[in-house]
């Protein structure tokens, strides 16, 4: 078994077909899988053996899918680094995990120093100058042709996705090539990938979203990606016209935009299916777009350490507000703090079982059995189930305010202040109180051209649930700070 047969099937069925769109230039299955060959056995040749570590740390440009699928082809393990980070984060990264190669492109390169990072062998530049360093065309000119995807065990360690960090120093998860194959085909499965379909993809390559439920989803339905750097939105309109796309992924900030936006000069009539995940949708935006195109916003529900694919709304039903029901082959349960199952409809922690769930923290034992105990990935996310089976996201553990002893979930308060005629985007947050241990404060942005006062936006909400949960305090922001995903970053506003 090997992620990386997923391309070798496409370039013998497809060898003509656009893989990647990028940029107006086209990179064919066929040719995406002889380049994957030529750097897999370049890095073979170069002293790269079956397990080991090699790091991957590129912006979303072509030379991202060829470096991955070259490191799977060689048996090695693929290090996913955010693109963002600077020296000290890379150093402990790379450091981490061992890794002995990686990959990089001359604008970053910076942040790469050798002498913080022992175990690297080699640093291969994938664009720009390589300042002294291998260039990526060095290798691939070098390398033979002809090859194939190393034979591993499903159980065998693919990748290292490494964790935010919010409760501390990132944590590498690791995903073994049976848990990311087996949610490929899930993933192809429930959204219903075809081979025609053309993929928009601007999140990050690095991110479990970007890499797995799209790029190698799309690779595993032979279909064609269509790639972006980021999301830049008139960019992006307007190449779906231009190459026709007929999907679209994003996150719940980027539909909150669209929806703010004039999109009557775009034509986005290629597009048969919106998805969201990576943040909870509020159910007010997954409404207003439902009524302006007609089609739901399809959501999913996961985390890195699951490949990511867990829950979906939904093949048959979409529920709003629900992010579905568990995908082929998984189970989720709703658990106490003392991990039993509670009855349907209370609230708890999310817990899931399933083929895509990881293998572990790389090199973190305690922290693998903590997240791993009972048999159940532990997800540190607050939900409820109904009688069919459909999960509602209340909130993360972590982002619970308590006022006075009572809990209040973010995300309730959120749905509520959403749906106020001024508001184009919020954060609910706690921040610490002398008396009452936390309180309620909000973070809001104004739609252009609207107005509002803290004392209507908190009277808003006292209006339409109990005066605890509502925010004592509004400052109004330009922006909300977000991470590479979109994801907003509710630790910065409580360190703020």
């Amino acid at each position: 078994m090997n992620i990386a047969q997923h391309v070798e099937r496409a370039a013998k069925l497809f060898p003509n077909k656009p893989a990647l769109i990028f940029e107006g230039a086209q990179l064919q299955y066929g040719d995406l899988n002889t380049r994957a060959n030529r750097l897999a056995n370049a890095l073979k040749a170069n002293g790269v053996e079956r397990g080991d570590r090699v790091a991957i740390y590129l912006p979303n440009i072509p030379q991202f899918a060829v470096c991955y699928l070259a490191v799977l082809k060689a048996g090695a393990v693929a290090v996913s680094v955010n693109a963002i980070l600077k020296s000290e984060e890379v150093a402990y990264i790379v450091n981490d995990s061992g890794a002995v190669a990686l990959f990089t492109v001359s604008d970053l390169l910076p942040n790469v120093r050798r002498d913080d990072c022992p175990s690297l062998r080699q640093v291969v530049v994938c664009a720009g100058d390589p300042h002294g360093q291998i260039a990526l065309d060095d290798w691939l000119s070098k390398g033979a042709s002809e090859g194939k995807a190393a034979d591993l065990r499903p159980t065998d360690p693919a990748l290292l996705l490494y964790t935010s960090g919010t409760t501390g120093f990132p944590k590498g998860a690791t995903l073994t090539h049976g848990n990311v194959v087996s949610n490929l085909y899930a993933t192809v499965h429930h959204a219903g990938y075809k081979p025609d379909d053309r993929l928009a993809l601007f999140l990050p390559l690095f991110h479990v979203f970007g890499q797995n439920f799209i790029m190698n989803a799309a690779f595993t339905a032979c279909a064609t990606l269509v790639l972006y750097r980021r999301f830049v939105p008139d960019a992006v309109l307007d190449s779906i016209r231009r190459e026709r796309v007929t999907m679209f992924f994003a996150v719940p900030t980027i539909y909150i935009n669209l929806l703010n936006m004039d999109l009557s000069k775009y034509d986005l009539s290629s597009i048969r299916y919106e998805f969201s995940a990576a943040a909870t949708m509020p159910q007010e935006i997954s409404r207003r777009w439902t009524e302006r195109f007609g089609r739901p916003v399809y959501e999913g529900y996961g985390l890195t350490e699951c490949s990511p694919f867990a829950c979906y709304n939904h093949d048959f039903r979409h529920k709003f507000g629900s992010v579905g029901t568990a995908v082929e082959n998984f189970e989720l349960k709703i658990l106490d703090e003392q991990d039993n199952e509670l009855p349907l409809g209370q609230w708890g922690e999310i817990g899931i079982k399933g083929p895509g769930v990881m293998q572990g923290y790389w090199g973190k034992p305690e922290d693998t059995a903590r997240a791993l105990r009972g048999g159940w990935l532990h997800s540190g996310d607050i939900g409820t189930m109904d009688d069919e089976g459909y999960v509602f996201i209340v909130d993360r553990v972590k982002d619970m305010i308590n006022v006075s002893g009572f809990k209040v979930w973010p995300a309730e308060v959120e749905q509520v202040l959403y749906r106020h005629p001024a508001v184009k985007e919020l954060a609910i947050y706690g921040a610490p109180d002398p008396l009452k241990g936390e309180a309620v404060r909000a973070a809001v942005v104004l739609k252009d051209g609207a107005a509002a006062t803290s004392e209507e936006l908190i009277a808003f909400c006292r209006e339409r649930i109990a005066v605890y949960k509502a925010p004592e305090a509004v400052e109004f922001v330009k922006e909300l700070p977000k991470s590479a995903t979109g994801k907003i970053l509710k630790r910065v506003l409580r360190g703020q």
